[in-house]
């Protein structure tokens, strides 16, 4: 038996209606939209991408594009010293300079690594404050942990607390990096027309391990409708050194 003419109506008009939404979701138009900024990557030897091996230790890598100048300095001994922290990170120093006649924003929100030896896995840039206030957390944690084993084994004391000293300067010494050196969201204009700083990655995931004796990544910074990608490798040379001068940090 056929359904009522009424009822095979309102079939077909929610059928079409379900299509259209559909095409409508899978249009070129929306694709567009989500890919509609223009990616810009560093890569040796082309216009406007400059390399150095400086005397305080870093490499930097230089992208010049239209109205935006971006610095990436990279330590060469970062991998060795995230080994040392307490908490799990690695850290670079970003320069912009803006010479174009309007406004940019540089957000730290909107900077990210990904690691490509480690499948590929893409941390954002961590937020000083709240990186601060972790940090403090877990200092604080380790502290009630440490106290609680003093009491299970007092001849371990002195060990203990020499350790916990330690970590306790790191966190003075961390948080006054933060509010310092770190790169703040700002925008740039023909007043303010450069910002630099210090951008911080967590490498605690289960899918970074150890690592290599040269590691890849890339850092992308979307500003605007532009993404400024640079591909780097720690040590771009394999057994590079950089004989940096006495002081430098």
């Amino acid at each position: 038996m056929q359904p009522p003419r009424r009822s095979r109506n309102f079939y077909v008009a929610n059928i079409v209606f379900v299509l259209f939404a559909v095409a409508a979701w899978a249009a070129p138009g929306g694709k567009d939209k989500k890919s509609s900024a223009s990616t810009i990557r560093w890569a040796d030897g082309k216009r406007g991408c400059t390399f150095t091996r400086d005397e305080d230790g870093k490499y930097r890598y230089g992208l010049q594009s239209d109205d935006v100048g971006i610095t990436l300095a990279v330590d060469s001994q970062e991998l060795q010293r995230s080994r040392r922290h307490f908490g799990r990170f690695i850290g670079v120093v970003l320069a912009f300079r803006y010479t174009g006649p309007n406004q940019l924003d540089v957000r730290n929100d909107h900077i990210k690594l990904e690691f490509m030896s480690h499948s590929h896995v893409v941390q954002k840039a961590l937020d000083p404050d709240d990186f601060s206030a972790q940090y403090q957390y877990d200092v604080a944690a380790l502290v009630h942990e440490k106290e609680r084993e003093i009491k299970k084994h007092p001849e371990k004391k002195q060990e203990i607390e020499t350790t916990l000293q330690a970590y306790q300067k790191e966190l003075l010494d961390m948080q006054e990096f933060l509010r310092t050196r770190s790169l703040r969201s700002v925008r740039l204009d023909r007043a303010t027309p450069e910002t630099k700083g210090w951008v911080f990655f967590s490498t605690n995931s289960k899918w970074i391990g150890d690592w290599k004796k040269r590691e890849g990544f890339v850092l992308r910074i979307s500003l605007s409708s532009r993404v400024f990608e640079f591909p780097f490798i720690l040590p771009p040379v394999e057994g590079d050194l950089i004989l940096r001068r006495r002081g430098e940090n």
